[in-house]
């Protein structure tokens, strides 16, 4: 009895290489034409385009002009699309909607330019979420933005790259952690209680008025979180003023990854969905960075596929290919041995993202490469 044939997805791709005449914009066209983007059916429908804007100082996020590129389809199918993304968990430029938004202009995503709004996913405070059922092998629902959840489609533009906790971020990491709100992604980087700044608290109560349990108390002008009660959701996070109140980074990256497939789970579960790698600037770490550091290998493509685990893994197995730049974090390192996303974060094990996403049942990582000139 011959076994049953293993899924197999398609991802299509197109190099960076461009002849006269020809942009790589127009190739990103053409790319989208033959893998099926036109068949999403997204008449009169809310599109959701998931990005990272890139955080302030940060120059290695995608171009504003790609965006432009997708949301003109979209709406030429009759779509509504707006690009979005969630809130951060650190404190950085993007930790609530109006640093978020300004951010965003700064790099160029304007409608102007991009031709549609920008809208923060989980709100002001990273508080607006929707606590959506997954059938997960650790959680049992995951907190995603509301205005993610609350679209018809889910259309991403991946800035493929390496990550320090994760090994690699694609089109899983932009779902899962992009998508969940600030309590969300509480949840997956850590399970422990938050801890408190004393020398920032200025006894203002906001922590207190939000938590549910009663977990924050305010004594002599100052907040103490009581270990017992607090059930680690981070609305806390969100609403103190001076960012007196963090997370303790406690889960292991391995954990990091399960959770973060279980988040992307909940964000294409039941609904149409997109997906566009950017294997470019590949920086060896995440855009959440003020800084990005040399690319680690040369640019090698766009890939897209209606699968976010095959194109990940596609495009995995592309840097994978290449030769490190030498003067690079990868040229120089010392770790002998490893694949290119270990030899730069040695802790990491970015292929267990992607199995525990192609076991839960996202997609499959046996994938049919289709090159488009």
């Amino acid at each position: 009895m011959k076994a049953p044939r293993k899924k197999c997805s398609e991802v299509y791709f197109t190099s960076v290489r461009t002849k006269f005449g020809t942009s790589l914009l127009d190739k990103l066209s053409r790319l989208l034409d033959k893998a099926g983007f036109g068949d999403l059916p997204l008449e009169k429908k809310y599109a959701a385009v998931k990005i990272h804007f890139g955080e302030r100082g940060n120059l290695s996020f995608l171009r504003p002009n790609f965006a432009r590129t997708v949301i003109d389809r979209i709406k030429a199918m009759g779509g509504k699309p707006f690009l979005t993304d969630c809130n951060t968990l650190y404190v950085g430029s993007r930790k609530d909607a109006l640093e978020h938004l300004e951010t965003a202009m700064l790099n160029g995503f304007v409608p102007e330019v991009t031709g549609c709004p920008v809208i923060i996913g989980d709100g002001l405070k990273g508080t607006d979420e929707v606590a959506v059922p997954i059938k997960g092998e650790i959680l049992k629902e995951a907190l995603i933005g509301r205005a993610v959840m609350d679209a018809d489609a889910v259309i991403t533009l991946n800035h493929f790259k390496g990550h320090e906790m994760m090994g690699m971020g694609g089109a899983i990491k932009n779902l899962g952690m992009g998508c969940g709100s600030r309590a969300g992604k509480k949840v997956m980087h850590c399970d422990s209680i938050v801890e408190v700044d004393r020398e920032k608290c200025i006894g203002c109560g906001a922590c207190a008025r939000t938590c549910a349990h009663g977990a924050p108390v305010i004594k002599n002008k100052k907040c103490t979180v009581s270990e017992k009660v607090c059930v680690g959701c981070g609305r806390c996070i969100g609403v103190c003023p001076t960012d007196a109140i963090a997370p303790i980074w406690s889960d292991k990256a391995g954990l990091l990854d399960l959770k973060t497939a279980e988040y992307a789970l909940a964000v294409v579960q039941g609904r149409p969905n997109f997906h566009i790698n950017f294997v470019i600037d590949v920086s060896p770490f995440c855009d959440c960075h003020p800084e990005n550091d040399a690319p680690i290998v040369p640019d090698v493509g766009i890939f897209a596929s209606f699968d976010p685990v095959a194109v990940d893994q596609a495009s995995a197995d592309a840097v994978l290919a290449q030769t490190p730049i030498k003067d690079s974090c990868l040229g120089e390192s010392k770790e002998k041995g490893r694949d290119h996303f270990g030899a730069v974060s040695p802790v990491t094990d970015w292929r267990k993202q992607l199995a525990h996403a192609e076991k839960i049942g996202i997609g499959t990582r046996n994938y049919k490469l289709i090159k488009v000139g």
